[in-house]
């Protein structure tokens, strides 16, 4: 099936789901809506049929596009389903998955993941959080800032970086660390965005873990970290496109109905065609998202990872323009808590930001795609 192009059953999925998120709407109850979306089978769809999934990721992209829509996003969706389940599906041992994958599938556990630290901003070469062993266990010494959802989160999934005895080297490895772990400690980050799901810093002291705390290989490095990092890309995209038409659609219902000396302002020109251009822009955006979910679906985890940062790159600038034009076309309403959209300012700012800055895609595809001289 051509990448553009959906099926009979991707249609039906995201009526579905539209609505879903119709019912729960705008000030909608995280918990209540994570677990109808559990029951009905889209918490997890991304997952193995086996441990209650059926899908992959196009599928659950569109889960969490249509709930943004309706304006009831789950972030956790990014994080838990997409980044940490795909993690241990491709990689876990068979006891890790019978663990975790039926209990994230159903909704009934969730998983944080833990990369970004405060000295190493985009360069995941730089992590200085270490594992080292200690007899069978590993012990984890480090800290993590900007980590979703740790206070709601069963555990959480550390990249850590364990120093290989031929090289001296230190290379990435994924450790799956329970929320209540001795030396495993969280405080909550001020932040001026307003959220369900809150953001942390954690310090890791001599954190103690049993050897089958360890995901995957201790060798494979960088391949296990990108295994969760693309789908985080495509799905932080989902997130963006759901958020821009939410704004969208709340600007189009606004411009039909306000009318000012007889007309509605939407039959003028000034006001119609930015809100034409967002639209034009969030499609777009949904192509190359729909291009990477599918290829990486198709285990093509190279040309996903291009098509991942350039769908990431379109979506946060179509949904940044999408909320600035929405807010814009309704003026002073656009800034009242009635309309919903006032908060979404700093929120789209997110989808430019994380998981990785639009500059760092930026040098992403003017050195890996276009072969230009590396500056970084």
């Amino acid at each position: 099936m051509p990448p553009t192009l959906e099926s009979e059953e991707h249609k039906a999925l995201r009526a579905a789901v539209s609505a879903l998120g119709k019912r729960h709407g705008r000030n909608f109850d995280r918990e209540a809506l994570w677990s109808e979306a559990a029951k009905l089978g889209y918490l997890g769809v991304n997952l193995p049929e086996e441990y209650g999934g059926g899908g992959g990721t196009a599928e659950l992209s569109i889960v969490l596009e249509e709930l943004g829509a309706a304006g009831c996003p789950l972030l956790m969706m990014i994080v838990s389903p997409a980044i940490c389940g795909t993690v241990i599906a491709r990689f876990g041992t068979d006891a890790q998955k019978q663990q975790w994958l039926p209990a994230l599938a159903d909704g009934t556990r969730t998983m944080a993941f833990g990369i970004t630290e405060p000295d190493a901003g985009s360069n995941s070469h730089r992590l200085t959080t270490t594992a080292r062993r200690d007899g069978a266990d590993w012990l984890l010494t480090g800290r993590k800032v900007f980590i979703s959802g740790v206070d709601i989160a069963d555990a959480t999934l550390i990249v850590g970086r364990t120093e290989d005895a031929r090289t001296g080297r230190l290379k990435p490895c994924l450790f799956i660390v329970p929320r209540d772990t001795e030396g495993f400690t969280r405080h909550q980050i001020d932040m001026e965005l307003h959220a369900a799901e809150k953001q942390f810093e954690l310090t890791l002291d001599d954190v103690r873990l049993p050897a089958d705390a360890l995901v995957g290989d201790e060798d494979a490095g960088l391949l296990q970290l990108f295994a969760g990092l693309n789908p985080e890309r495509i799905m932080t995209a989902a997130f963006a496109i759901g958020m821009g038409r939410y704004a969208l659609s709340r600007a189009v219902e606004y411009a039909r109905d306000r009318t000012v000396w007889n007309t509605p302002i939407g039959a003028h020109q000034a006001i119609a065609h930015p809100l034409a251009q967002a639209h034009i822009d969030l499609e777009l955006a949904r192509l190359m998202m729909q291009k990477a979910a599918h290829l990486y679906d198709l285990g093509d985890d190279v040309g996903a990872g291009e098509a991942a940062n350039m769908a990431k790159y379109a979506a946060g600038e179509a949904c940044v323009k999408a909320v600035d034009q929405a807010v814009h076309t309704l003026g002073g309403n656009g800034l009242t808590r009635e309309f919903g959209l006032g908060s979404l300012i700093t929120a789209a700012r997110v989808a430019r930001i994380a998981p990785v800055s639009r500059e760092m895609i930026l040098n992403y595809v003017s050195h890996q795609t276009l072969g230009l001289p590396k500056s970084y």
